[in-house]
């Protein structure tokens, strides 16, 4: 469904839409729910009040983000230009550090309410969305999935609240994710290990909510429970032990992997979903296993080769065993089983206090700052 006009002008003013938690069939007709990328009202509401009243581990979390470089509203925008791309690198490194501010800004404006930070955004995404053509190289894919899902949800945030990002701006920004992120993205990626597939299901999921896209929606969601490729939940956690395609490569690309899957998860969350609880919490069995074994843990593996059967691994690898620090992916995982669903996990709860408050992902792998946006109060 489109916005018209004066619907866009009572969004504008701060009506948002509400929060529908039933089960949507893949086909049915549906009103997309506005912010419902990562964040919610209720969620942003939620975090806004739990930081003014000081409350931990809240107020812990918003001082690590407050303090990073790209939340600041005095960060010198990078960008945009016609062109962006890995391998080779075309102004990658920009493309990268303004998708972590305009959406660590918006973030900012949120909490705080101070609109200098949403202003910080808004100059950011209409920087790039007055200029890119082209997302390039031999890694565009990862490109595109890894900091577009940044620039949409920032997006999500600044449009459904009183942001004062104009309409004009808002479609500008529209036209880029639908004509230069998503043709990237669309397909996926059949030939490479599962983030790769994962980082650009993400982003897709994320353009079809911000563009009000049913087909596109629906055909990421078919992704997740059918696709051929590695984006598949039972292709990337193979088992019910929680093994995944990577697990056998090394620690840090599964979980680079898992943190994908679980924003796919979150976006359907707030979209009415549950594709967490998909093949029995596959997504749960995947942080468990993987946290068991990076917390010192002996886990089960069997012998597995991926999709494109370039992948042969026949045990699991000890590469970067036991190292979350470039992984802030934890806290919202943790926040929807444990605290929504009431699920126990361990493990996962282990890494979440090891490594609370979280901080940002490895040069913005990931949306970071997990506890100040997803944990409960103590």
């Amino acid at each position: 469904m489109r916005l018209t006009r004066s619907m866009f002008l009572l969004l504008a003013m701060g009506v948002l839409w509400g929060v529908n938690r039933a089960a949507i069939g893949e086909t049915e007709e549906r009103e997309f729910v506005h912010p419902g990328i990562l964040h919610t009202k209720e969620d942003m509401l939620r975090i806004r009040e739990n930081v003014a009243a000081g409350k931990q581990p809240y107020l812990a979390g918003f001082e690590v983000l407050k303090n990073h470089p790209q939340s600041s509203s005095d960060y010198e925008v990078k960008g945009g230009f016609k062109e962006t791309g890995r391998k080779p690198s075309v102004r990658s490194s920009e493309h990268e550090s303004d998708a972590n501010a305009a959406y660590q800004n918006a973030m900012m404006w949120v909490i705080t309410g101070d609109r200098a930070y949403a202003d910080k955004s808004i100059e950011i995404i209409n920087a790039w969305s007055g200029k890119l053509k082209e997302i390039s190289g031999k890694d565009a894919i990862l490109s595109a999935g890894i900091s577009g899902v940044k620039f949409v949800a920032a997006a999500e945030v600044l449009r459904y609240t009183n942001s004062g990002w104009s309409e004009m701006d808002i479609l500008r920004a529209e036209k880029m994710f639908t004509d230069v992120y998503y043709p990237v993205c669309e397909n996926m990626a059949d030939f490479a290990n599962g983030n790769w597939a994962l980082a650009a299901l993400q982003t897709v999921m994320a353009i079809a909510v911000f563009t009000d896209d049913q087909a596109m929606f629906d055909r990421a969601v078919d992704w997740f429970y059918n696709g051929k490729d590695n984006a598949r939940l039972t292709n990337y956690v193979i088992n019910e032990a929680g093994q995944c395609q990577e697990s056998g490569r090394d620690q840090q690309h599964t979980m680079l992997g898992l943190g994908y899957l679980s924003v796919v998860a979150e976006i359907g969350w707030n979209q009415g979903l549950d594709l967490y609880g998909a093949e029995n919490n596959r997504i749960l069995a995947g942080f468990e296993y993987t946290a068991s074994y990076n917390l010192g843990n002996e886990v089960p593996f069997e012998e597995t080769t991926d999709t494109t059967g370039k992948y042969h691994h026949t045990k699991i690898s000890e590469e970067g065993r036991g190292d979350f620090s470039r992984r802030p992916i934890f806290e919202m995982v943790y926040h929807h089983y444990k605290v929504r669903q009431g699920i126990d996990c361990p493990f996962t709860e282990e890494v979440v206090m090891k490594m609370r408050p979280e901080g940002p992902g490895f040069k913005g792998d990931h949306f970071g700052f997990g506890t100040v946006l997803f944990a409960e109060p103590e």
